[in-house]
């Protein structure tokens, strides 16, 4: 028997969502008066925030990982809300390509959650074609013997 679902409606799991990346965000850090603390450059200081990630908002919907998203991500009825808030992490570490302290973490995360990939890295990483699976593809082609 199959277990219920944990949200029942896209309006309820988007409720959720965004409780997690308001989460992200962190709070203003307040004097003993209440009033927001600032840097020297006048922005409040912001503490307990962190980057949004894929497995942190499943673990933030009550989900065991990243897998049971994406299950709930197969669902036509909760396809389109996860993808936004999947593409909200992605878009986090995209931005960070162009910070010099998180760029290298970005790249990692883009090509390997993202399925970003530099156009010539891609090219290198295809193995090279040998001679049987070459004369394949040309026979399929109707190249083969054309030389």
């Amino acid at each position: 028997m199959a277990r219920p679902l944990k949200y029942k409606t896209a309006a309820q799991l988007q409720q959720a969502i965004d409780a997690y990346f308001e989460e992200c965000a962190g709070t203003p850090l307040l004097d003993g008066e209440g009033k927001a603390v600032t840097d020297k450059y006048g922005a409040p200081v912001i503490v307990d925030a962190h980057p949004p990630t894929v497995t942190g908002l499943a673990l933030a919907l009550g989900f065991t990982g990243r897998k049971q998203l994406l299950d709930y991500q197969g669902r036509k009825a909760f396809c389109n809300t996860i993808t936004r808030a999947k593409a909200r992490c992605e878009e986090y570490a995209e931005r960070r390509l162009y910070d010099r302290d998180g760029a290298r973490g970005a790249q990692f995360s883009l090509e390997h959650n993202f399925r970003w990939l530099e156009q010539s890295r891609a090219a290198e990483e295809q193995p090279p074609e040998d001679p049987l699976s070459r004369a394949l593809r040309e026979y399929a082609e109707g190249q083969y013997g054309n030389q």
